[in-house]
């Protein structure tokens, strides 16, 4: 691992070790992305799309929590998710992230990778990638763990677009991964 840039995946690793490694080189790449942003930077938006960086920190914080919890596990995933009405208003964590400060979605960010990143950890070490999750289809097939760390790099790898698009709008930071060394200045 370059300790400069632990985002790395591994040249030459296992499964696990690609796969984990992949995901959190695009929760960093979005972290950097989205980093350092005051209320208008967080809540600009490009064309006619209603996306912002603050409705995206939001809404990943909450595919981050509820995925290796409530999806995987059928476990309390904790609060804002426990209450939020999903069925009334799904596009809750992107409509709402205007009502929270840039502060507080980047805590509510932070803290929700922080949490899954040690659920998928303790579940890795506890059954594996094939271990079926309580998630499934209409037919009763149950996901694999696998499943849902792929599905979480989809989402990561579709909203990591979004956020270079939406970021070279608001000051023109571009780039693939973040520089070596780079720590997120907010929220910490």
């Amino acid at each position: 691992m370059d300790d400069a840039r632990p985002w790395e995946p591994p040249l030459a690793g296992d499964e696990v070790a690609h796969l984990v490694g992949m995901l959190e080189r695009l929760r960093c790449t979005f972290r950097w992305k989205a980093d350092g942003l005051d209320a208008a930077g967080l809540s600009a938006r490009v064309g006619a799309s209603s996306l912002t960086l603050g409705g995206l920190l939001k809404h990943l914080a909450s595919v981050e929590a509820m995925h290796f919890t409530w999806r995987a596990f059928h476990e309390d995933p904790g609060e804002p998710w426990r209450s939020a009405d999903w069925a009334c208003d799904p596009a809750w964590t992107f409509r709402t992230a205007a009502d929270d400060s840039p502060a507080e979605l980047y805590a509510l960010y932070d803290s929700s990778v922080a949490t899954a990143r040690g659920r998928l950890a303790a579940a890795l070490a506890d059954g594996g990638l094939d271990q079926l999750t309580l998630d499934g289809d209409e037919h009763g097939n149950r996901a694999s763990l696998r499943r849902l760390v792929c599905d979480l790099v989809e989402e990561y790898g579709r909203h990591t677009g979004h956020a270079d698009l939406l970021r070279e709008s608001v000051d023109g930071l571009v780039g693939e991964d973040p520089p070596s060394g780079w720590q997120p200045a907010s929220g910490r």
